[in-house]
């Protein structure tokens, strides 16, 4: 479908009598035919229609037989007398934009409503007449879509009178989208005779209808509107490459197309052999469409090293329309049979839908001359929806949808899910620069995916999307308790980007009964990780309401994991343990074996006179001893504890189930202890060994931690690795001296192949996320 670009709106009679045809003999002459035409309408009380809607009247009852003509007619008259002596920058009359917009309008489907809406949407901003006066004639629904698209006045918002205006826009679509179809035609027949506007003018609105209305065309689904929206504005802001571009079409369509025509009635017959009803066109790509496909033949030499030259089969694709949705299938079957699909190119948007509602089949196929040829397999109904979008669907009626509406109505046009989204965020940006800034950031990603919770709730996120927005798109108290997350049933980093289809479970702190506790919150790092407006602002807010958070620095470790705080480091400035015949040496803590009062410890010296503690026993510090390394005497100092706790790693081997890593960080934050890291070994047989590292407020605390995560449905041990033999430190449900079961792996043979949480959070929280390096198994 195209919209005619070259209507015009004179004012000039168009009907047969005007045409100069002659008169047989005996029939009434002109005047007579006039009059009696003039009588035989109002003898049926049918006021005439205008002779300038006549090109509109005749598209608009191609979709609605049964329009109010004289509703439309009585617009345009009062449009007409309220523009009238009015002119546009071309010279021609006002008049012929609000006729021009309600063309578009009519060519796309619009209801009688939105028309009427739209040949007075510049009434009420540029002459006398008021919003009371044309609620008053039209009435309130009519008024409602007039105000919408109703720009604010400069002398009272200033420089914030542009995105001021685009936020009451928007606001009023959250009630009625038809506010921005009429804005989208509206800008369309602006930027159509765009050439009359001075040259910074053009290239300004051109900026502001890329950043912007191109991206809400594009989420109305209305493709025919975004596609020459397109080619206007990089012909606007690209001439050069829009002019080279079109150079190569125009070639194109010189030639004779030897390709895909022959193709399509290639396919035509086959299908119509196989009993599938089914219309095969040609469909031409648009000249910016075309132009991304060059961009990706020029950034992919061919196996001369040179940029690939276009192919005939760049220049459009195939277009198949059947009647039922069953039919799309068949169509891919009999593709798929007669030539050979490529790998990686199919992607069904029938069972899947886009955001916008689009849906069809892409698929490609190899000729036999070697040429890939893109095929679309949609219904009729698909079709209308793929070029108008929610026009499509019919006007929004508070009575719901209709009776008969089929599956595909399934998403409320009036208010889509990233609108909603879009209005709530707004809401809480009150600035207008700000706000402008997050809305063309939102409108830039081009693109949603769509994300399953292990409950089953689907999330609409927009490309680029991390864990930290779908965790606050769960809400912001969600976002808030989140301390970590699992995608594909493994666990990963807050950071990471989600792609379309991941299953997503997000982690949450558990807060004691009452409400008096506090999550522990966001941390300022998670700005970097956040795409969407809705999450920055929430995580924003929580900092600016908690100011004593101390900042998080990071140290950027090799392969860009996440480090531990910095100010965490500091803290650690006093050794727990004295080392005999050595005052005031460097003491570190093996991290092997996490020794902890009241344990019994053993020093040894390593490099730079550092004395490392390992527990009597440890398998490291026996090797150190076996190296001839001298084992120290050290005792636990009680006034020397370490300011951020006592560190301790904790292994949990369990049966595996869904929700068992939520119930055991759960289990652990509910005693107050902090989560330094949580690793999760592939699962085995069933069996499934959970590792932590958590901070202890006090030693005491040890035993009671180790019986909470000993109680969590299927959980049968918890011990510490590498506890001295005789003296293992356990905990286990049954048999508590049975062995560990042979199916899971020692803790040091995963070298690095499970996903693992590091860093420091306060009591209960896990931030950031990085793979484990074998090297963690390494003694001081």
């Amino acid at each position: 479908m195209t919209i005619e670009a070259g209507q015009s709106f004179t004012g000039q009679p168009t009907t047969a009598r005007q045409a100069g045809a002659r008169r047989p003999l005996g029939e009434l002459g002109r005047a007579a035919l006039g009059r009696a035409g003039r009588a035989a309408l109002l003898a049926t009380g049918r006021p005439p229609v205008p002779d300038a809607l006549e090109p509109l009247v005749r598209v608009h009852r191609r979709h609605h037989p049964q329009a109010d003509l004289a509703l439309l007619a009585r617009a345009y008259r009062l449009a007409e007398a309220s523009h009238r002596g009015q002119k546009r920058k071309s010279g021609e009359p006002y008049i012929t934009h609000p006729l021009a917009v309600t063309m578009i309008l009519a060519q796309l489907g619009a209801g009688t409503t939105t028309l009427v809406a739209s040949l007075l949407h510049d009434t009420v901003e540029d002459t006398e007449l008021t919003l009371d006066q044309v609620g008053a004639g039209f009435g309130p629904e009519v008024a409602y879509l007039v105000d919408g698209v109703t720009k604010l006045e400069k002398v009272d918002f200033g420089a914030a009178a542009e995105a001021e205006t685009f936020r009451k826009m928007l606001v009023a679509t959250g009630d009625d989208v038809r506010v921005m179809v009429i804005k989208l035609a509206d800008r369309l027949h602006n930027m159509r005779t765009i050439r009359h506007m001075k040259p910074a003018s053009q290239v300004r609105i051109a900026k502001v209808t890329r950043d912007v209305l191109i991206p809400l065309a594009e989420r109305l689904g209305i493709q025919v509107l975004k596609a020459e929206l397109e080619d206007i504005v990089f012909a606007t802001l690209h001439p050069e490459e829009h002019a080279r571009t079109r150079g190569l079409m125009a070639g194109h369509e010189a030639r004779p197309d030897t390709l895909l025509e022959p193709f399509a009635r290639k396919l035509a017959r086959q299908l119509a052999e196989t009993g599938v009803a089914a219309e095969v066109t040609v469909r031409p790509r648009h000249c910016v469409s075309l132009h991304r496909v060059l961009l990706k033949r020029a950034a992919a030499p061919g196996r001369d090293g040179l940029p690939q030259e276009p192919q005939p089969a760049d220049f459009g694709r195939l277009l198949v329309v059947v009647e039922e949705n069953a039919d799309c299938y068949a169509v891919l079957g009999e593709l798929h049979t007669c030539w050979t699909p490529l790998p990686g190119e199919f992607k069904d948007f029938v069972a899947a839908p886009k955001f916008n509602l689009y849906q069809s089949l892409h698929t490609a196929v190899a000729l036999d001359g070697g040429a890939v040829v893109e095929v679309l397999v949609r219904t009729r109904r698909m079709h209308g929806v793929a070029e108008t979008g929610v026009v499509a669907l019919g006007d929004p009626s508070p009575a719901g949808p209709a009776q008969d509406a089929d599956e595909l109505d399934r998403t409320d046009p009036a208010r889509p899910g990233w609108l909603s989204r879009l209005l709530e965020w707004q809401q809480e940006t009150p600035d207008p620069d700000a706000f402008w800034s997050a809305l063309t950031a939102d409108l830039a990603g081009d693109r949603e995916i769509t994300v399953v919770t292990e409950s089953g709730e689907t999330l609409q996120l927009r490309a680029g999307a991390s864990c930290v927005d779908a965790a606050y798109l769960l809400g912001e108290e969600t976002g808030h308790r989140c301390i970590g997350a699992r995608v594909n049933g493994r666990l990963t980093a807050l950071s990471t980007v989600l792609r379309d289809g991941d299953v997503l479970a997000v982690l949450t702190e558990s807060l004691p009964a009452g409400g008096a506790a506090q999550p522990s919150g966001p941390s300022p790092e998670w700005l970097a990780h956040a795409r969407t407006p809705a999450a920055r602002l929430a995580i924003e807010r929580w900092l600016a309401d908690h100011p004593a958070r101390l900042p998080v620095v990071r140290t950027g470790p090799a392969g860009g994991q996440p480090a531990p705080p910095a100010h965490r480091a500091g803290e650690r400035r006093a050794a727990p343990v004295a080392v005999a015949g050595r005052p005031g040496a460097t003491v570190r803590l093996a991290r092997c074996c996490t020794p902890v009062p009241p344990d019994a410890v053993a020093g040894y010296p390593i490099r730079g006179g550092t004395v490392a503690v390992h527990r009597t026993g440890c398998p490291a510090g026996q090797r150190l001893r076996a190296d001839g390394r001298a084992e120290l005497e050290v005792r636990w100092q009680a006034e020397d504890a370490p300011a951020a706790g006592h560190r301790v790693t904790l292994r949990a081997e369990a049966l595996n189930r869904p929700g068992l890593l939520a119930d055991l960080t759960a289990a652990i934050s509910a005693g107050g202890v902090g989560i330094v890291s949580a690793e999760v070994e592939p699962p085995q047989e069933l069996r499934v060994r959970h590792t932590y590292t958590v901070e202890l407020p006090e030693p005491g605390a040890l035993p009671a931690l180790m019986r909470a995560m000993l109680r969590v449905s299927g959980v049968y041990d918890v011990s510490r690795p590498h506890a001295p033999e005789g003296i293992r430190t356990r905990h286990s449900g049954g048999n508590g001296g049975d062995r560990p079961a042979p199916g899971v792996r020692p803790s040091w043979g995963i070298h690095g192949r499970s996903t693992a949480f590091s860093g420091l959070r306060s009591p209960g929280g896990i931030q950031g996320a990085s793979p484990k390096p074998s090297s963690d198994q390494r003694t001081e």
